[in-house]
């Protein structure tokens, strides 16, 4: 996304991190009830994490070769992401029997929204 544009980069950056910050506590929990202890749980945590950075590395080490893929890889990677959600998160709130929880992830749901309106106004486009 920097090979886009640097905004556009730095607002993915601002939605990977959104993201990653809940996604790596909670394996961090799904880690110490598994049997790990607090301190392997981290550190394996934070190995995998590396492979992150490794990965972006690589990617830019590669940005050159890559940067007439881009248009291409972009949508591409943007409905991967709108599959998983409408594939297995919405069908999972259809299961919420209590209205007030459903209300409550719909209205999570609309912050998202308009969260991306917000970014979307703010760096133009």
């Amino acid at each position: 996304s920097y090979l886009v544009s640097i905004p556009f980069g730095l607002v993915t950056t601002i939605a990977i991190v959104a993201h990653e910050i809940p996604q790596e506590i909670g394996d961090f929990g799904i880690l110490v009830y598994g049997g790990f202890r607090k301190s392997k749980a981290l550190f394996f945590n934070f190995l995998t994490a590396l492979t992150a950075i490794l990965g972006a590395l690589v990617g830019y080490s590669m940005s050159t070769a890559a940067e007439a893929t881009v248009p291409f890889i972009l949508p591409f990677a943007a409905g991967g992401f709108i599959y998983i959600a409408a594939s297995d998160l919405v069908p999972e709130l259809h299961k919420e029997p209590d209205m007030g929880r459903s209300m409550m992830s719909f209205g999570l749901f609309i912050v998202g929204i308009l969260f991306m309106l917000l970014i979307k106004m703010i760096f133009g486009g």
